[in-house]
């Protein structure tokens, strides 16, 4: 299964259990990135994107299925979805699952899928797009042949579109495991919303080149968004709760995450089609729901981050990430500064704060219950970024799409290029425990190569990331479990039967269920700095695994203190309970982090939760007053992410004469670059980031 679409209906268990398979430690010496120079390298290279690129028929006679010049055409191109690297460092391309045909080589999934297709197709438009490469064009005019063959063209679900074909060109509408929808083209879901990504952007793309194809196009757009209109744009204005949070109720398949990549398309569209009145009002309606997902702030789980999934105000995924790029995409179409605002938030507050705790991992739920990271996430950052510099001007963002981007060339938890643009290979990710996976499969390379179209056209964005090879300093969230504190009084550690709730994760798998007068005392990480603490409780109204092993419901609040020495600091009371509806929440558990009123000092040891009521205390993230992001290479980088609302001093403790750069919350340049030198002190403003850079 796709790992997309196996995080978005996963469980926790399942989150860990998908895990990256580590490989061997690291790419060949030949594929380290070239040191910055002014001319630097062309990153982009299509050559193993097109090693997967296969022939497939265009099957006759298959009802609700016909493409462009399909009888003069009768094949197409799609590319495998996996590739397995062998020993010899050459790659088998495989579909997905094993195969339950032997003698016609199907797979349970199948070889190609529409997730793949358009996806790839963005990759080829994009690059015929900037580079003016013929045989990119010929890519993507086959590949949108093949997709929009996988589009039902008649009948009750027009528009719709098969997931998972066989290389012989059968059609698997219900593949082994069972997609969501079930048959895969009964309803909206990921793979329409990609297929009007590609669609958008292919009518922008041959509409002056070829006008009777991008008119074909044209007209399987209107497909897709007549059956857009049907589905979720027909809830538009209608709103859900979820754990007593009011979200919009008119997102693809209930997520943001297919609903960008849509607007993606949406907006390319009615760029090259302004007189598309319904297609600009849909575009309209969509990027409004993606920006009602907004939560949080400085300091305020989950800091200004763009959540993906309507259901869950307590999960966050780097994958699927394109919340930030298309609302930027939208606001530029629709001249709506609200959509760049929630883009801007997302990029500046949460983002430097996701880099300086380690970087996009899969998942937040709402602790990194899978930290480990792949292009998908790594792509999404970084278009945001370049995207929203682009649209405002921010040097501040450009910055951080670089550090984001110096992940491929070995910024990243692994510590070793991750990309070769020798050969275009890539890596289908990087596991928690920093082993590599030295596959290669479609997904990987279709964003890998997102990127370095990104990077190759921002050649300043590239200089930086190609210079930061290396990370020096990694100081953001850490995460202290309440079951492995000591406990007093009425305290029990419940181990539940899955981690999972249904929308989070009980962090470590345990939780305390603790009542009137108990107490639980947490170490904190030793030469930890100032910080703000955020308590993780059960917020639900009821739950499982009181003191007694029932069903209980939470009540009153817990007191947090610190101590250091003989000194005890009040760190302020979270809340034991907050009464609201589940509503369309999995699980009436609500793991919401609360934000204590007053900072730990950096010389206290632990905390200490005194209990006044019934309570459910699963973690504590700390969370640095200023997380630090430090890159070194043949170029030096450090980010300061402030956590409060006041300015906070910063020692840069470095050597040499550094520039020093401030930004605030939304990435806008607070006063002029400083000069310093790099022992010195900067202010980092509040909810802001400050960049340190060698001159």
């Amino acid at each position: 299964m796709k790992r997309n679409r196996l995080l978005a209906a996963s469980t926790g268990a399942a989150l860990a259990a998908a895990a990256l398979v580590p490989a061997i430690a690291a790419l060949p010496a030949s594929a380290a990135p070239t040191p910055a120079a002014p001319a630097a390298p062309t990153l982009t290279n299509l050559a193993h994107l097109n090693f997967l690129l296969d022939d497939v028929s265009l099957l006759p006679g298959v009802a609700g299925h016909s493409t462009y010049r399909q009888s003069q055409e009768p094949t197409a191109r799609a590319p495998w979805v996996y590739a397995n690297r062998n020993a010899d460092g050459s790659f088998t391309r495989v579909g997905g699952g094993p195969i339950t045909n032997a003698a016609k080589g199907w797979y349970a999934q199948g070889s190609f899928d529409a997730d793949d297709i358009s996806r790839a197709a963005v990759v080829y438009l994009r690059d015929w797009k900037q580079n003016g490469t013929a045989a990119s064009r010929a890519s993507a005019y086959e590949l949108l042949r093949e997709l929009t063959y996988l589009q039902v063209d008649s009948g009750p679900n027009a528009g719709n579109v098969v997931l998972w074909q066989q290389h012989d060109g059968t059609l698997n509408p219900s593949a082994i495991p069972v997609d969501q929808p079930n048959p895969s083209d009964s309803a909206e879901s990921f793979w329409l919303a990609r297929t009007v990504w590609a669609l958008g952007e292919g009518f922008a793309g041959f509409q002056k080149s070829d006008p009777a194809f991008a008119s074909f196009l044209q007209q399987r757009m209107s497909l897709a968004l007549r059956s857009l209109e049907r589905q979720s744009l027909a809830k538009y204005g209608t709103t859900e709760t979820a754990s007593g949070v009011t979200v919009p109720g008119w997102l693809i398949v209930g997520s943001a995450s297919p609903t960008a990549e849509a607007v993606l398309g949406l907006s390319a569209y009615t760029a090259a089609a302004p007189g598309d009145a319904q297609a600009r009002t849909d575009l309209k309606r969509y990027a409004k729901g993606i920006a009602g997902l907004s939560s949080g702030g400085t300091g305020q789980w989950p800091f200004g981050a763009l959540l993906p999934e309507a259901n869950s105000p307590t999960f966050w995924h780097a994958w699927g990430g394109m919340q930030p790029a298309a609302l930027t995409a939208a606001a530029t179409q629709l001249h709506d500064g609200s959509l760049q605002n929630a883009a801007n938030t997302d990029l500046a507050s949460f983002t430097p704060q996701l880099l300086a705790s380690g970087g996009p991992d899969n998942g937040w739920t709402p602790t990194p219950a899978d930290p480990s990271q792949i292009a998908y996430g790594v792509d999404s950052r970084v278009e945001g970024l370049v995207a929203a510099s682009d649209a405002t001007g921010s040097t501040g963002l450009a910055t951080l799409a670089g550090a984001q981007a110096a992940w491929y060339f070995g910024a990243n938890p692994a510590g070793v290029p991750v990309y070769d643009p020798a050969t275009g290979v890539c890596v289908d990710g990087i596991g928690g425990d920093g082993g590599v996976n030295r596959n290669c499969g479609a997904e990987s390379v279709i964003h890998t190569e997102l990127s370095m179209l990104a990077l190759d056209a921002h050649p300043a964005i590239k200089r930086e990331a190609l210079a930061l090879t290396h990370r020096s300093a990694v100081d953001g969230i850490q995460v202290v479990e309440a079951e492995k504190g000591t406990l007093t009084g009425p305290a029990t550690v419940v181990t539940p039967p899955s981690a999972w709730t249904g929308s989070a994760n009980w962090s470590g798998g345990a939780y305390v269920s603790a009542a009137t007068g108990a107490t639980v005392t947490m170490t904190l990480p030793a030469g930890h700095p100032a910080a703000r603490i955020l308590p993780i409780e059960d917020l639900g109204q009821t739950s499982t695994g009181s003191t007694a092993g029932t069903a209980t419901s939470g009540s009153g609040t817990t007191a947090w203190t610190a101590s250091a020495g003989n000194r005890t600091v009040q760190l302020g009371v979270s809340q034991n309970v907050r009464p609201g509806a589940q509503g369309i929440a999995p699980s009436p558990v609500f793991l919401l982090p609360q934000t204590l009123q007053n900072t730990a000092p950096a010389d206290v040891a632990t905390i200490t939760a005194r209990v006044n009521g019934q309570a459910r205390l699963d973690a504590v993230l700390v969370q640095p007053v200023v997380s630090h992001l430090g890159l070194t290479g043949t170029g030096r980088l450090d980010v300061y992410v402030n956590a409060t609302n006041a300015t906070v001093p910063q020692h840069l403790g470095s050597s040499g004469p550094v520039l020093a750069t401030r930004y605030d919350g939304s990435g806008r340049q607070v006063g002029a670059p400083i000069p310093l030198n790099g022992n010195g002190t900067v202010t980092v403003v509040p909810g802001g980031f400050t960049t340190v850079v060698a001159r």
